[in-house]
């Protein structure tokens, strides 16, 4: 296994306690379980973007942290 095996990646800067510098748009990881768990951990600049670890050989997508959507109502108070 090569160091570039997971590539965490955005469309946007990504922040997070996990990351070794804040505001790149990607990190390459050696781990798969390391590369989700640093995605879930982060958010991005501006917040709630997608976050996505990608395999690096194969280019598959094996982890899609979405967008986060506020509900419009909410019932309670």
């Amino acid at each position: 296994m090569t160091s570039t095996e997971f590539r965490v990646e955005s469309d946007h800067p990504i922040s997070g306690r996990l990351l070794p510098v804040s505001d790149s748009q990607q990190y390459s990881i050696g781990d798969h379980p390391l590369a989700v768990a640093m995605a879930e951990e982060s958010d991005t600049k501006p917040s709630g973007r997608e976050i996505r670890v990608v395999h690096v050989p194969t280019g598959e997508v094996v982890f899609r942290k979405s967008a986060s959507t506020c509900p419009e109502s909410s019932d309670e108070f």
